[in-house]
């Protein structure tokens, strides 16, 4: 399949799309700015090219709200036409082969690597498109706050708590926590799976298997993590209400030097701080054993529900197949911020992307990297980020909150019939 074919596809929607005006809807990845201009720029764009179809924006919670949202839609036959969302274990969460539109025979299918077709399908289908770039996870930071302290990017976790106490001591927040937003209580934890299959290469299929459990060494470290950055004080005062955008408002002008984040969220800087972008650097999760590997994630996915059909099914597939052609890519370079390489051949990633990308793209040079756990087993408790807010608060302990999430996905994996459960 060539760029050509798809070229011709973007170009030729208009024509092929009905004559009869048809309206869909749109379900963002979120309700943040970021998210907010990339899918209205491409809707727009859409729009223009296609003055028969009408596309409606909505907005969505991030988190476990935004889960149970898009779980109750499509349950209910409520779903958008379609709608943008995680590849992974969440997908898998929604049960793809029963609710969501096979689309393997698409042209772009044929264009995505294999390991994002791996985080958007099962044996009987292909179920989404990519829309962002693929991502890392770890700890974003402010390069100009390293450099007037003198700090060099940490290699062992030992070394990490020594500069954020550098740190504090000069009057910066060390480590940025933002429970207002309670996904983002995950970081410690998610980012520092690609350390964990550098010591156990197998643990994801042990886990899987109900043979590994994060109470136990070396899956514990990012629950341990999360408790000592809040009992040394290394945290803001306000981390029970800050917000992940107010965060990276802190981080892109210096008042904080960490954030455990994924670099997914680097867009909503080009929206509040677009001269401090390339401030802010990225490095791994650092490791006991001072070789710290990159957690990378693949891109979110566009999807269609089975409820969406007729004229609304075509739109909705001409609108899918154009956000990777040329225009799409277009706007996905300019609205959506690159935060790492694309996972289809027709998107490219731009010679102005922002600086962590050439961080990330070391760790990848070095080959030291590793998938994120979602895509690499289907099991992921949906309480994961309430149990770390307690432990990150001072609730729970780490040993507490990791037996209560080794809890939490027993039932998702007895759900998903998985033997050994």
């Amino acid at each position: 399949m060539s760029l050509a074919l798809l070229s011709r596809t973007g170009a030729s929607l208009a024509a092929t799309v009905a004559d009869d005006p048809v309206s869909i809807s749109l379900l963002a990845g979120g309700n943040d700015p970021a998210s907010i201009k990339l899918t209205t720029d491409l809707a727009n764009s859409f729009m223009k090219a296609n003055p028969s179809v009408k596309v409606k924006v909505e907005t969505r919670p991030g988190g476990t709200d935004g889960d149970n949202l898009i779980k109750t839609r499509l349950a209910t036959k409520t779903m958008n036409d379609v709608f943008f969302y995680n590849s992974g274990s969440l997908l898998q969460a929604l049960q793809p082969d029963n609710q969501l539109v096979d689309q393997s025979d698409q042209p772009w299918a044929k264009l995505v690597t294999p390991d994002f077709r791996k985080a958007v399908g099962t044996s009987k289908g292909l179920y989404g498109a990519p829309i962002g770039s693929t991502f890392n996870g770890g700890i974003m930071y402010n390069k100009k706050v390293y450099a007037k302290l003198g700090l060099s990017v940490p290699k062992t976790w030992a070394a990490f708590i020594s500069n954020s106490q550098k740190i504090k001591a000069a009057g910066i927040i060390p480590v940025l926590v933002s429970y207002g937003d309670t996904w983002t209580s995950q970081l410690f934890v998610l980012a520092d799976f690609a350390n964990v299959t550098a010591q156990v290469p197998d643990w994801s299929a042990k886990y899987t298997a109900n043979k590994a459990k994060y109470a136990n060494p070396p899956a514990l470290a990012g629950f341990a993590h999360t408790e000592e950055i809040y009992k040394k004080q290394l945290m803001n005062r306000d981390f029970a209400s800050l917000t992940n955008v107010n965060a990276l408002k802190l981080l892109a002008t210096g008042q904080a030097a960490h954030y455990p984040m994924i670099t997914a969220v680097i867009g909503n800087v080009v929206q509040s701080n677009p001269g401090q972008v390339n401030d802010i650097g990225y490095f791994a999760v650092p490791s006991d054993a001072g070789t710290p590997h990159a957690t990378v994630w693949e891109a979110s996915g566009a999807y269609i529900p089975k409820s969406t059909t007729g004229a609304k099914l075509a739109a909705a597939e001409k609108l899918v197949a154009f956000l990777n052609s040329p225009a799409g890519c277009e706007i996905q370079n300019s609205a959506g911020t690159v935060a790492g390489p694309y996972a289809i051949s027709s998107c490219k990633v731009p010679s102005g992307a922002p600086a962590l990308v050439a961080d990330e793209l070391k760790y990848q040079e070095a080959r030291q990297t590793g998938l994120a756990l979602e895509f690499l087993s289907p099991i992921k408790g949906p309480n994961l980020e309430k149990i770390l807010v307690q432990v990150g608060s001072g609730i729970s302990s780490t040993k507490v909150g990791a037996d209560l999430y080794d809890q939490d996905v027993t039932q998702q994996a007895q759900q998903l019939g998985l033997p050994g459960w």
